[in-house]
């Protein structure tokens, strides 16, 4: 029986503008810079500032496509060792959030955790959301952390610092050819 949150239903969204955001956060960690480069900072608030309402609401939905697409390929990855990415991914994840109490208040923490499961089952995240109502400004920074949490995880687990963001790119340059 298909779900009403099956991911073939979601719409992509601006999948390029949520990579370019977390793709220059990751940036930002392994230089040393995060959450220190205000020139980083003002030019991310200028695009979020010029997005109209739908314009955002791509970019929101390009983020859960980013999470959905992380969680696949964590979920295969992790399958390769009989293990379960629900329960390697997750608690891992939410721990980290729980230490960024400045970024992800702890109310939020069960969403996103939410969002990870229902990609980590194959659900998009995007309508799985859609299910309790509309994204409120303080799970802005929260999707954007999960997402900026798994793409790292990623790149921990493979040993490449771009290997999120140019699996990302690959899969968009390979949709585009067919």
């Amino acid at each position: 029986m298909s779900s009403s949150c099956d991911p073939r239903y979601a719409p992509a969204g601006d999948v390029g503008a949520a990579l370019m955001v977390i793709d220059s956060r990751l940036k930002a960690v392994y230089d040393g810079t995060s959450g220190t480069d205000p020139e980083q900072q003002q030019l991310i608030d200028q695009f979020t500032a010029s997005l109209s309402p739908r314009a955002a609401g791509e970019v929101i939905d390009g983020a859960c496509t980013l999470i959905f697409m992380f969680m696949n390929w964590l979920r295969m990855a992790y399958e390769d060792h009989d293990k379960d990415v629900i329960e390697y991914v997750v608690p891992n994840l939410v721990a980290t959030m729980r230490m960024m109490p400045r970024s992800v208040r702890p109310e939020v923490i069960p969403t996103m955790a939410g969002l990870l499961v229902a990609a980590g089952t194959g659900l998009s995240p995007s309508l799985w959301r859609k299910q309790y109502g509309e994204w409120t400004e303080k799970e802005m920074t929260p999707l954007e952390a999960t997402a900026f949490l798994l793409a790292e995880h990623i790149n921990r687990l493979t040993d490449d610092r771009d290997f999120a963001s140019r699996m990302i790119v690959e899969a968009l340059s390979n949709a585009a050819r067919d």
